[in-house]
């Protein structure tokens, strides 16, 4: 490994350049104070998820008569847990403030008129931030790898990592640090999430620096994710498709939501879809692929082609199909992470002094597809605001350089380590157990045996071999992966177990009573396992939408 290092000193530094860490370096940078972005990413690169590719983002409410509270209404429909956080509270407000930049035009085609017509998609808005960003001169350092925060006795001063390409090392100390690199879609085998993103990474950083994880077993499955080619597997495709029309079938060509929710059928919620269709692969009614079809083909070509023209051509691209003529297999997906690091609301700091979360690093109710971007936006001006505030609190520089040559000697030992075992194997062995133990739908003996495997596995990691090669130090980066996949699984599978029935998209088999009125989150932390504490408590006019809301899941499966 290269001896030749690169340190740098800053006020915040920002790990991670999705949407909502370019949103709080953008905060800062515009309050006078320094700041710099690391990440894995090349420099124009686009957000990890393909489920941004449908949402979308508006800068005011986009029906007449919308409130804060009729907004948290909303997201409890779709999330089945009560938005009352105070951050959660504020965020209707604060995103209808412009930034400098970032202005709304057009709209979706698929969409109908009665929608707003000033809506940015996904990666609208991340092409705008990164012009702000380049506008503000802010520093955007691609292709590192933060392999550890640096922290001395309860408070963060920077990070350690090496650069993917040529292995040097990177030194960053800061005042603050901002956590923003996405959550852990990619410990399930079915995920929207890129190859080499959203492995847990935010999680496992947060959790070795000090910090503690909420509801890390609660993710948001897509009902519609595609099974090939293996370079799209995962990929969700838009919701627009069953609300165009589209119906999904069994390998006896049964439309199986009659059995599920006989008024909605395809239009139910999205947690119950996914578990319909668990269900039917589950018992034998799948394909052989281990997915179920979605048929469009009983619609009118015509009308296929005017409202799905982007589903329709990204099919015929991926798989040379036609959506006007034949069923697609799809198989639901893990597409959100819902539980993350747990924050104080107001402002997104952690149990680490300086150390702050944002995005989907950070555990959180799942927001309605149209107000997701909006929440990245508020979340990230809110969290940014707070870095600079607690940047100004400080007196002098904190080191630790103890703390520094451990983070350098944890590297040197990975990058000599030549045992027996692929870290690359041991990730989708992670992924197949994950998928087959904390999936769509769970029980307790699944999720002990989930755990004993997952002990095995993390057994293994002890005797991994890394191989730098002319490719760069991608080798080296798998196996900080599966470090995270590990801890991400073990948080996972151990809430899981202790969550009492069925909360939003968790389900268990084993114990199908109805979920409390409101429920607890599930806190963990590396040391003192999972611990129950209460959800902030809700605000007045919203418990009873929330209940109301539950009636919308449709019958359990």
């Amino acid at each position: 490994m290269s001896s030749l290092g690169h340190q740098l000193t800053t006020s915040v530094l920002v790990v991670g350049s999705g949407a909502s860490g370019l949103r709080a370096a953008i905060e800062v940078a515009e309050a006078g104070v320094a700041v710099v972005v690391v990440t894995q990413r090349a420099r124009e690169d686009a957000p990890a998820s393909a489920a941004w590719d449908h949402a979308e983002w508006a800068p005011a409410p986009a029906r007449p008569g919308d409130t804060g509270e009729r907004h948290l209404a909303d997201t409890s429909r779709q999330s089945r847990l009560p938005a009352a956080s105070p951050s959660e509270r504020i965020a209707p407000r604060a995103a209808a403030q412009p930034i400098e930049g970032v202005e709304p035009r057009g709209r979706r085609p698929d969409r109908t008129d009665s929608m707003s017509t000033t809506r940015l998609t996904g990666p609208d808005l991340h092409r705008a931030l990164r012009v702000r960003v380049r506008q503000l001169a802010i520093p955007v350092l691609p292709h590192v790898y933060v392999t550890r925060l640096l922290v001395d006795n309860g408070t963060v001063f920077g990070a350690y990592g090496f650069g993917l390409v040529d292995g040097s090392r990177y030194l960053v100390h800061a005042d603050a640090v901002i956590l923003a690199t996405g959550g852990h879609t990619r410990i399930w085998r079915h995920t929207s999430s890129r190859r080499h993103e959203n492995t847990g990474g935010s999680l496992r950083l947060a959790a070795e620096a000090g910090a503690r994880l909420r509801d890390p077993d609660l993710v948001q499955f897509h009902p519609f994710g595609l099974i090939e080619p293996d370079h799209a597997a995962g990929m969700p495709l838009s919701d627009s498709a069953r609300h165009a029309g589209g119906v999904l079938l069994n390998n006896l060509g049964e439309r199986f939501m009659t059995r599920y929710d006989p008024e909605r059928m395809e239009l139910s919620a999205q947690e119950t879809v996914a578990r319909a269709s668990y269900t039917e692969i589950q018992e034998g009614r799948g394909s052989r692929s281990g997915g179920v079809w979605l048929d469009l083909s009983h619609l009118p070509g015509d009308t296929v082609l005017a409202r799905l023209p982007h589903l329709h051509r990204t099919l015929l691209e991926l798989q040379m199909l036609d959506i006007t003529r034949d069923p697609v297999e799809v198989v639901p997906t893990a597409c959100i992470s819902l539980g993350g690091i747990w924050i104080e609301a107001e402002d997104h700091s952690t149990d680490v002094d300086g150390l702050f979360a944002v995005g989907e690093a950070v555990g959180s109710p799942h927001r309605p597809e149209e107000d997701s971007l909006s929440e990245l936006f508020t979340h990230g001006r809110i969290t940014g605001r707070a870095a600079v505030e607690y940047s100004a609190t400080l007196t002098g520089p904190r080191h630790s350089p103890a703390a520094t040559r451990a983070a350098e000697a944890d590297v040197l030992r990975l990058v000599a380590a030549e045992g027996d075992h692929n870290a690359r194997a041991l990730q989708r062995a992670v992924r197949r157990l994950i998928t087959d133990h904390a999936g769509v739908v769970r029980d307790e003996a699944g999720l002990v045996a989930g755990l004993t495997a997952l002990d095995e596995i993390e057994a293994r990691t002890a005797d991994i071999g890394v191989h730098i090669d002319i490719g760069g130090f991608s080798d080296l980066a798998h196996a900080y992966d599966l470090r995270s996949a590990v801890l991400a699984a073990r948080a996972t599978l151990q809430c899981a177990r202790e969550r009492l029935g069925p909360q939003g998209c968790h389900h268990r088999s084993d114990r199908p009573g109805a979920a409390p009125a409101l429920p607890d989150a599930m806190v963990w932390s590396a040391t003192t396992g999972v611990r129950r504490t209460p959800l902030w408590p809700a605000p007045t006019g919203i418990t009873e939408p929330w209940r109301d809301a539950s009636d919308d899941a449709g019958p359990a499966v």
